[in-house]
């Protein structure tokens, strides 16, 4: 009986961690994709709001150290930014969160976030959030210029 319970624990802690290398491999890519170029804000919804227009002229750079910058000629901003893995026992790219974070109280408060991650390439990542709040669904997607 022992030795069952520590074979199914064995199997469990593999299995476990070889989907944490998929998780891992899936956030270097990412990573990998944003700190490469600068990117804007095409789309922006904002719990059935469209508040793209408020980004239109700032182009974002995403350094590998984690930080962030916002700019469009007059004005610029910084911030935060990661990959994480909200739940490491699923290789899932669904489980991955970007989280974004300005200390800001004007429109980049909006994007303060750990968004989904619903889609990426090398030159477009797609986010989606469901608000805890309002249950509202917030829509949030960059392009690489």
């Amino acid at each position: 009986m022992k030795l069952k319970i520590l074979v199914g624990a064995v199997v469990l802690i593999l299995s476990a961690t070889s989907c944490k290398k998929e998780d891992v491999k899936q956030m270097e890519n990412i990573e990998e994709e944003i700190t490469s170029g600068s990117w804007r804000i095409t789309y922006f919804n904002d719990s059935g709001t469209n508040e793209t227009a408020n980004f239109n002229s700032y182009n974002f750079t995403f350094n590998g150290d984690g930080t962030l910058t916002a700019v469009n000629g007059s004005n610029t901003y910084s911030g935060t930014w990661s990959v994480t893995d909200s739940n490491s026992n699923d290789d899932s790219p669904d489980d991955l969160d970007f989280n974004i974070y300005f200390k800001l109280t004007n429109d980049f408060e909006d994007l303060n976030d750990d968004w989904d991650i619903i889609s990426h390439t090398s030159s477009e990542l797609k986010l989606n959030d469901v608000s805890g709040g309002n249950g509202g669904t917030d829509e949030l997607t960059f392009v690489k210029n």
